[in-house]
């Protein structure tokens, strides 16, 4: 207790030294003026339109060397020179309570210019979406670098008496420190030497933190600095102490200790670097960590799973870092594997043999990267790709799947992984369902199913259903075979027993009697099922064709199993080519596509047949326009089978025409189908105040001269969905920061008509956003060259995105089928001419069989988001020239969808947030002056606070003295 007080004696003192001068207002002074210098200007924080902090740390490791080497250079050096250290070496204490006492001073210091510092994450997190975890770790690792400069500059400042010498000394170790880790150096050796240098250097220490990862390797190598520095301190204060005359066994015994304590404390860096394991991830959704998703999914590994790293030691320097990053998670990965991952680091250029197999067995080639230093421009060849193999199946993740490149303010860019975790466990589901794929359906699918027939005795059918009946009942009974048991067949005539059975499959499914023709007085039934005990599907059975039934049969099959990729129908239009002549752009969705086929089976539907193909699980529909009665018919009745269709449309479209922005009208046929189920999209576009910037030229005047720049402006036709407005309760929404809805429409649900359904809300705008009839959306913008909108109307919080659950009755419930052929709906063929009685009879086609389910299982759901345009290319291009990278907020929001409709929600745990749009709200330039100087102001506030603080404190020690004076007296 008394060593204690002795420290805590001898940091009240030299902070009253310091306050004593101007020397700690002006490090705390310049501290701060530097800090928010480059955070506003240097970095370009509001030019980058991003809500984050990491411009303040940015430069942070080259700002502390100087600082922290100003604040210790005068600790040993002037006690040295003003005589005062020998009366320090003459104390009967142990010297290192002074370095321990000198140095807590030095660290108060610099935690009262960080504290300087928090009025800017505050900015940040009230203008945008701030992710807290990276903030904390990078004030941490500001603190624990800070701290080592410190212990560094300290024993520089005791070898010498010059205080300036001791500056410059100083700055020269922990320069040299830095620069070990960086680019600059790593540059000009191989992968494994990098990794070294790496390891050694502070900045690739401060990197690692600062991106929300916090390394027990990272901590005890900063901790490690500190105590090798601060021991090497007080070596060098005791050696003062030594006469010439003094007992040399004594000295011999410090230098050893000192030695040994070095020494050890390298060692357990040595062996803690191969632990990568004690680890805390603090990003918002652990986007580094290994998640219980990925646990589920190497849980199901039968066989062994190999994923390599192909990685060349010489590569591009921005990649150079990001490989052990990448070499740590492959680590985890075969740790959490529990022996049947397997994971190797290689560098082809010295394994020929594996380079070879890498070229011509799973197609991984170089990739070429320019490098340019002051001297001279090469071109370097090098791999970055990392297999996952299993069985005979594989997947190569390559540069263009693992990297994110974003542009910088200025020339600069940024590289950084891509959501490691999301790409390679989304790899490793891939491989491991091909494999699966290629096994028995039924070795991944739980329990016992059963096909129930619905079908009519075979005298009642048609002489096509009775053929088609007969062949599918072999196909049925080779099933069988191959089930082991899982498996089995029930026909049920529903004539039987009165018509009971007829009556029951109607309420409950709406399977009604079929007919060839509407004139046709013959009714009969042909409807198949499978059941277990948690759902009822029905297998399609449209074209009655025996050639096509086993694919029909195991397509419906896989909706009960697991472990098989999942089809999605994708209904979207195409480009017209006569309106590309003349400069007029249609939707295009190719970004969505590529989505969807990441993980799951795409097939492009066209809904004029009147179906959806019978492979799909889910029917996904973009900006449809003018659906007739059959592509209508062909979404109505694969929801009345149970699935989920997923319908993103409004009744207005953006199109580009000449350089101008047009909204026009979109018919899209629904509008009648939604109001049958209770789903409404008026005829308005929504407005909010919470939006996403427009990017638009505007012309500026400066000292009689006009200039033309890219601007943001306030567009509030881009919604911006975040928080509140996402469901948090749901898991589509639950993880997703953000999402931009451009030009969308308000929902409305009729609560009577889906009384018997479950309504969840998925996404809304902000309570101040309005609603406008305007087709004019072109940004507005004032004189100043910013946004000008107001509010026009009621105020309030509109509904974007619908989920409906359960039963639905058809749309076309009692009408006859689309599908039967026209001349069969009551028209008169004489009146298209009469047929030559001399002419051959032509072949006729075989005949249509008219059916209408008319009510749907409890497994059925619609899913509305209404805009046509929010995952089109042109709108995610927009959006991701903002942010200087890729934008993909609306497509993680379908993506989400699917898997969850899919019950497949193994990814919805770790998918990525990096790629959503974290932007700052589109401001004008007063309002960003406003929270530059506002944070100048703050900092002069808490640096007046310090000030005060410190003179109580001053006057309150100086009070108590004069009570000691007044009690000796």
């Amino acid at each position: 207790m008394l060593h204690d007080r002795l420290i805590s004696r001898i940091a009240n003192k030299e902070l009253v030294l310091f306050f004593a001068s101007p020397v700690a207002y002006l490090f705390l002074g310049s501290f701060a003026a530097v800090t928010l210098f480059v955070f506003f200007w240097g970095e370009a924080f509001f030019a980058r339109n991003i809500a984050d902090v990491r411009p303040l740390f940015e430069w942070m490791p080259i700002l502390l060397i100087f600082l922290s080497s100003a604040l210790t250079m005068r600790m040993w050096s002037e006690e040295r020179r003003t005589g005062t250290l020998e009366y320090v070496l003459t104390l009967p204490v142990p010297l290192w309570r002074f370095v321990l006492g000198k140095f807590r001073a030095c660290v108060v210091l610099l935690t009262l210019a960080l504290l300087v510092t928090l009025p800017l994450p505050v900015t940040v997190a009230n203008l945008g979406n701030l992710d807290w975890g990276p903030v904390l770790a990078a004030y941490l690792a500001t603190l624990l670098m800070g701290s080592a400069y410190i212990a560094i500059g300290l024993y520089v400042s005791a070898r010498s008496d010059n205080p300036i010498v001791s500056l410059i000394g100083s700055v020269a170790v922990c320069s040299i420190l830095y620069l070990l880790g960086t680019g600059t150096m790593t540059g000009f050796f191989g992968n494994t030497a990098g990794e070294w240098l790496r390891a050694l250097g502070s900045g690739a220490r401060f990197d690692a933190i600062t991106r929300g990862v916090i390394d027990v390797r990272d901590l005890f190598y900063y901790l490690s600095l500190i105590a090798i520095f601060l021991c090497l301190n007080v070596y060098a204060v005791e050696r003062e102490r030594w006469a010439s005359t003094g007992s040399a066994t004594r000295h011999r015994r410090w230098k050893l200790l000192t030695a040994l304590v070095v020494v050890n404390i390298l060692v357990a860096n040595t062996w803690l670097s191969k632990v990568s394991s004690l680890r805390v991830d603090m990003t918002e959704g652990e986007l580094y960590s290994i998640s219980e998703p990925t646990h589920n999914y190497l849980s199901q590994l039968q066989e062994p799973l190999l994923m390599r790293g192909y990685f060349s030691a010489k590569t591009h320097p921005l990649l150079a870092p990001l490989v052990p990053q990448l070499r740590d998670l492959l680590q985890e990965y075969e740790v959490a594997g529990k022996g049947k991952v397997r994971v190797e680091i290689i560098d082809p250029a010295e394994n020929p043999k594996l380079e070879e197999e890498a070229n011509q067995k799973y197609n991984i080639q170089t990739v070429p990267f320019q490098v340019a230093d002051r001297h001279q421009t090469a071109l370097v060849n090098s791999y970055f790709n990392v297999l996952v193999e299993y069985g005979d199946s594989f997947q190569v993740l390559g540069f263009n799947d693992m990297i994110e490149v974003k542009a910088g303010a200025t020339t600069n860019i940024d590289v950084q992984l891509r959501n490691p975790e999301f790409n390679l466990t989304r790899a490793i589901k891939h491989v491991l369902y091909s494999y699966q794929a290629g096994g028995n359906l039924f070795d991944s699918i739980e329990g016992e199913i059963e096909l129930i027939g619905y079908v009519s005795a075979d005298e009642l059918l048609p002489e096509l259903l009775a053929s088609y009946k007969t062949a599918i009942e072999e196909q049925l009974r080779e099933v069988v075979t191959q089930s082991g048991g899982r498996f089995s067949v029930r026909f049920i005539e529903p004539e039987a027993s009165g018509g009971q059975v007829a009556q029951q499959i109607q309420e409950v499914w709406g399977f009604k009697p079929m007919v060839v023709s509407l004139f046709d007085t013959a009714r009969f039934y042909f409807y198949l099922t499978l059941a277990d005990n948690r759902q009822v599907v029905q297998v399609p059975t449209e074209d009655f064709n025996s050639d096509n039934f086993r694919q029909a049969l195991d397509a419906s099959l896989k909706r009960f199993a697991s472990g098989f990729t999942k089809t999605v129908a994708f209904s979207a239009p195409r480009m017209n080519p006569q309106m590309a002549m003349y400069g007029m752009t249609g939707p295009e969705f190719r970004n969505l596509e590529q989505t969807i086929t990441q993980d799951h089976t795409i097939r492009r539907t066209d809904l004029r047949k009147g179906s959806v193909t019978s492979e799909a699980d889910l029917l996904v529909v973009a900006a449809p326009e003018n659906l007739d009665e059959k592509q209508l018919f062909a979404i109505d009745q694969f929801l009345m089978r149970g699935g989920t269709v997923v319908l993103a449309t409004s009744p207005f479209m953006s199109r580009s025409a000449g350089g101008n922005l047009l909204m026009v009208p979109r018919n899209s046929g629904l509008q009648d189908w939604l109001s049958h189920h209770g789903v409404r999209i008026a005829e308005e576009l929504v407005l909010d105040p919470r939006n996403s910037a427009f990017p638009i030229p505007v012309t500026r005047q400066v000292g009689g001269f006009s200039f033309q720049e890219l601007a943001m402006v306030d567009y509030p036709y881009f919604v911006d969905a975040r928080e509140d407005g996402l469901n948090s309760e749901h898991a589509i929404t639950s993880g997703l920061p953000q999402a931009t809805f451009s030009w969308a429409s308000p929902i409305s649900v009729d609560s009577e008509a889906n009384s018997a359904r479950s309504v969840t809300e998925l996404v809304r705008s902000s309570d101040q956003s309005w609603v406008s009839a305007s087709t004019s959306i072109l940004p507005r913008v004032n004189e100043d060259g910013v946004g000008a909108w107001q509010a026009e109307g009621d105020t309030a919080s509109r509904l974007l995105g619908v989920l409906v659950g359960g039963r639905f009755d058809s749309y076309f419930a009692g009408k006859p089928s689309p599908l039967l052929p026209k001349e069969d709906s009551g028209e008169d063929p004489g009146e298209e001419g009469e047929e030559d009685e001399t002419s051959p009879p032509e072949e006729l086609d075989p005949p249509t069989i008219g059916s209408v389910i008319e009510r749907s299982p409890e497994s059925a759901r619609l899913i509305v988001y209404a805009s046509n345009d929010f995952l089109t290319d042109q709108i995610l291009r927009t959006m991701g020239s903002m942010s200087g990278g890729q934008y993909l907020g609306p497509l993680e929001l379908i993506a989400n969808t699917i898997d969850w409709s899919l019950e497949d929600e193994g990814l919805l745990g770790i998918r990525s947030n990096a790629h959503f749009n974290r932007t700052l709200p589109p401001m004008e330039k007063d309002s960003q002056l406003f929270w530059e100087y506002l944070n100048y102001a703050m900092a002069v506030l808490l640096l007046l606070l310090i000030a005060l603080l410190q003179r109580r404190s001053r006057l309150r020690r100086q009070q108590q003295y004069l009570d000691n004076l007044g009690e000796v007296a």
